[in-house]
């Protein structure tokens, strides 16, 4: 058995949502809408971020690249599922299950796990050391943060897809999901995975309780100091200040242990994808995002009457 690699399996057939044919096109309509706005509310928050003065900040900052991980994951991910609803033939080679498989542990198991980790961070400077505030969250810190967490999703995409390529698919060939993750993959194995698991079990351990710890100990330190705030007005405006990042967080973590600190699991919903969404529409109802919107917009259609 040990002669045979993967190439016993040239392609895989991704089981989808769901088998009932009635509900492809509703579904394919639903997520088609989902991907357009995802898209469209990234898009828009990373250009409005680089357009508005008034957004420079180490918090937008971080949102921008929050953003960008969210519109990378679903452009890796949504597009091949959508194509799926329509088709009858659901196969995905296994050269671009492998880079499908990379790129969203990339974005999404790490990345993200990490960049709401320093927004935590950065709340926590921003409410807690104000006035050192552009000192200690300068643009060059801001820049080597995200750098960081990119460097560390990087690796551990690495090290996750490293040990994929070496096991030995040679049972059916049906992944029981839409695209290809780790445990419907592990499941497919008629080799030995437990040296699999176990790095499954240790990074996803490590990527999600390290930040959460870093989360739970910057907000500690937030309410202990939003609490010796007297009046009224500040304690809500420094409550304000964290609160797109504390949504972003219960939404996010609210499923991602669940989906990779247990031996397996079947996932049938996109559950990033929704939690972007939300996150996204939280982030456009922000006043400082739509004060700056507005202004953008009446300096375009300033210049667009003074061309007139």
């Amino acid at each position: 058995m040990a002669t045979r690699n993967h190439s016993t399996v040239t392609e895989f057939i991704l089981a989808g949502l769901t088998e009932k044919p009635e509900l492809q096109l509703p579904l394919f309509l639903f997520f088609l809408g989902v991907y357009v706005i995802t898209v469209m509310e990234n898009l828009g928050m990373i250009t409005l971020t680089g357009l508005s003065s008034q957004l420079r900040t180490p918090m937008y900052y971080f949102l921008s690249s929050l953003s960008f991980t969210d519109l990378c994951y679903c452009i890796v991910i949504t597009p091949k599922m959508l194509v799926n609803f329509v088709t009858e033939k659901k196969t995905i080679s296994y050269p671009e299950c492998m880079s499908q498989l990379y790129f969203f542990i990339f974005f999404f198991i790490i990345s993200e796990c990490h960049i709401l980790a320093v927004m935590a961070y950065d709340s926590y400077v921003a409410t807690c050391n104000t006035l050192l505030d552009n000192v200690t969250m300068s643009y060059e810190v801001c820049s080597w943060l995200v750098v960081e967490v990119y460097i560390m999703g990087l690796i551990d995409a690495t090290v996750h897809t490293g040990c994929m390529l070496k096991v030995v698919f040679c049972k059916a060939k049906i992944i029981n999901h839409y695209f290809c993750d780790l445990f419907p993959l592990l499941e497919l194995s008629c080799s030995n995975t437990y040296v699999n698991e176990l790095v499954l079990l240790c990074l996803s351990a490590f990527n999600i309780l390290a930040p959460t710890l870093a989360i739970l100990g910057s907000y500690v330190s937030i309410i202990v100091s939003i609490l010796q705030i007297r009046s009224t007005e500040g304690k809500s405006k420094a409550f304000s200040t964290c609160s797109s990042h504390i949504s972003a967080v219960t939404i996010f973590y609210g499923s991602a242990p669940f989906m990779y600190l247990q031996p397996s699991r079947i996932s049938f919903i996109d559950q990033d994808k929704v939690s972007s969404v939300f996150y996204l529409f939280h982030s456009l109802r922000n006043k400082d995002v739509k004060v700056a919107l507005s202004q953008i917009i009446e300096r375009r259609l300033f210049y667009i009457s003074k061309d007139l």
